[in-house]
C-alpha cells in the first residue's frame, strides 16, 4: 500500500474540500428531503418537503446539497471504490468543526439548503461514526443549524451511536453497496451483509418508536398570567425523512430479476423511502472487475430506476416486472409498456369504469393522470381530448384504451403491430444514454453552464 496522507497542518480548507467532495460524487444518494420544517427563532435555515434539489447533472442526478465524504482514508480495499486502502490517492480529513463551518458559510452564501455527509472508515467504524454524530451535533446544538442533513451510516458502529446520529439527522441511509451476499464477498471481503442490514433494521425501529411516542402524552406545564397551562413538548424525531441505500449496478453478475427482488424486499422489510442505483463506473482498474467498452451501464440503471418507481407507486410486484425465466430488461421499451404488451388480453380498458390500480396499469397514464381521472369522471363521460388535459400521454395510451367503448384510431392489439408503432417513438431518456455515448461524471464544482435544469 502507497498512500500519500496529508495531514492537517498542510491541508487549507479550500484543498480539502477539493479532494474530499470530489472523492463523494460517486455516491448518488441526494435526494429530495421529504420533511418539512419552517425555520423557527434563533435557528438558521429550513427544509422544504419538495425537495432541496436545484440543479440536475448530465446524466440526471441532482446536487444541491454540500456533498462531501468526512475523509478519503479507509481501512477496507473494497476493489469497486476510489477510495479503496491499496489505492495511492491523497488522502485528508477534516474536523467536525471544519465540516461545521463550511456548511454554515455555504449555507449564508445561498450556495447550498442542506448538507450530505458521508466517509470512508478511518481507524474503526466506532471512531468514524463518533466524527459524524460530533460534526450534526455542532450544527444542530451549537450552531442551531435547521436545515436538512442527510448522513451515511457506518456499519459495524456501535448501536448507540447510531441512534445519537438519528436523532440529529433528517436521513440517514446505509449503503447496501452489491445486490447480494455473493457480490460483496467477492468484491468487498472486509464487509459483510449482516454488519449492513443490522443498523438497516435499527433505523427502522427507530422510526416506529419515534412515531409511537408522538401519540403518547408528552406534555409539560407552564404558568402564564398566573394561569397553568398544558403545552405539548417538542419531540426530537428519529431521522424523520426516512432511511435509504445505494447498490452499484454491473460490477458484479447479478440479473435485473435479482436486483429488483433485492429492492422490493428492502421496501418490505426495512421500511425504505428510497433505493438507489448507481451505473458501475470502473475507477479502479482492477482486473477482478468487468470491462466496461460500452461505458458505465446507464440504460440499464434507467430502466431499474423505471421498474423502482413502479414497485413503490404502482403497485407493482417485482415477479411481474420480470421473472427468472426473462431476468432483464428490454432495452427496447420501458417496463411498464413491455409489461403491457405481455399481458394483451386485460386490453383496451375503458377509462371511463375501470378502477384507479388498473388505470395505473396503463402505459402513459401515470400516477397524478389516473387521480385526475377518477376524479373527473364523476362529473362528466370523458372523451380523448379531456384525457390530454389530464395529463395522459396518448401516444401511449392509444393502443391500450378506450373511452365510452371506442379507440382513438383503429389500431390493432397486437404485440408486434404496437411495438413496432412504438418504437417510432423517441423515448426521453437522461442525458449520457444513447447517442454519442460518452460519460461524464459530474463535479460539485463544475461549470455547470445554462443548459442544465433549474428548479
Amino acid at each position: 500500500m502507497n498512500q500519500v496522507l496529508f495531514s492537517d497542518k498542510t491541508n487549507s480548507i479550500a484543498e480539502k474540500l477539493s479532494i474530499l467532495s470530489d472523492a463523494a460524487k460517486y455516491d448518488v444518494a441526494c435526494t429530495s428531503s421529504g420533511v418539512d420544517r419552517k425555520g423557527v427563532a434563533g435557528s438558521i435555515g429550513n427544509t422544504v418537503a419538495a425537495g432541496l434539489c436545484h440543479c440536475f447533472a448530465a446524466d440526471g442526478r441532482c446536487i444541491s446539497l454540500l456533498k462531501i465524504l468526512f475523509s478519503n482514508e479507509c481501512i477496507y480495499d473494497c476493489k469497486y471504490c476510489v477510495n479503496r486502502s491499496s489505492r495511492d490517492v491523497v488522502r485528508t480529513s477534516f474536523t467536525p468543526k471544519e465540516v461545521a463551518d463550511l456548511t454554515i458559510e455555504f449555507y449564508r452564501r445561498n450556495y447550498i439548503e442542506g448538507l450530505f455527509l458521508s466517509s470512508g472508515v478511518v481507524k474503526n467504524p466506532n471512531y468514524t461514526m463518533e466524527q459524524l454524530y460530533e460534526t450534526l451535533r455542532l450544527l444542530r446544538e451549537e450552531y442551531h443549524f435547521n436545515g436538512y442533513i442527510h448522513v451515511k451510516g457506518i456499519p459495524g458502529a456501535d448501536d448507540l451511536l447510531i441512534e445519537k446520529t438519528g436523532y440529529l439527522a433528517d436521513r440517514m441511509s446505509i449503503n447496501l453497496e452489491l445486490p447480494t451476499a455473493e457480490g460483496l464477498k467477492s468484491l468487498a471481503p472486509n464487509k459483510n451483509r449482516t454488519n449492513i442490514l443490522r443498523p438497516m433494521k435499527q433505523i427502522q425501529l427507530g422510526k416506529e418508536a419515534s412515531k409511537y411516542r408522538l401519540h403518547g402524552r408528552n406534555e409539560i406545564v407552564v404558568r402564564r398570567n398566573n394561569t397553568q397551562l398544558a403545552v405539548r413538548k417538542q419531540e426530537k424525531l428519529f431521522v424523520p425523512a426516512g432511511q435509504s441505500t445505494q447498490m452499484i449496478i454491473g460490477a458484479t453478475p447479478e440479473t435485473d430479476y435479482q436486483i429488483i427482488k433485492v429492492a422490493e424486499s428492502l421496501y418490505d422489510k426495512f421500511d425504505l423511502k428510497r433505493v438507489f442505483y448507481s451505473a458501475f463506473i470502473n475507477t479502479t482498474q482492477d482486473s477482478s472487475l468487468p470491462s466496461l467498452p460500452g461505458g458505465p451501464p446507464l440504460l440499464r440503471e434507467h430502466r431499474l430506476y423505471q421498474a423502482d418507481w413502479l414497485l413503490r407507486f404502482y403497485g407493482f410486484e417485482a415477479d411481474e416486472i420480470l421473472s427468472e425465466n426473462t431476468p432483464n430488461f428490454n432495452v427496447l421499451l420501458d417496463p411498464k409498456c413491455n409489461w403491457a404488451l405481455s399481458h394483451l388480453e386485460l386490453f383496451p380498458l375503458e377509462v371511463n369504469m375501470a378502477d384507479y390500480y388498473a388505470l395505473l396499469r396503463v402505459p402513459g397514464i401515470g400516477v397524478k393522470s389516473a387521480r385526475r381521472i377518477v376524479a373527473a369522471r364523476k362529473t362528466a363521460i370523458l372523451d380523448y381530448a379531456d384525457l390530454k388535459k389530464l395529463g395522459v400521454v396518448l401516444k401511449r395510451s392509444i393502443y391500450f384504451i378506450t373511452c365510452s367503448g371506442k379507440m382513438m384510431y383503429p389500431v390493432k392489439i397486437e404485440a408486434d403491430y404496437i411495438i413496432n408503432h412504438m418504437l417510432e417513438i423517441k423515448e426521453k431518456l437522461p442525458a449520457g444514454v444513447g447517442g454519442s455515448g460518452v460519460y461524464q461524471q459530474l463535479s460539485l464544482f463544475d461549470d455547470m453552464g445554462s443548459k442544465n435544469i433549474l428548479m
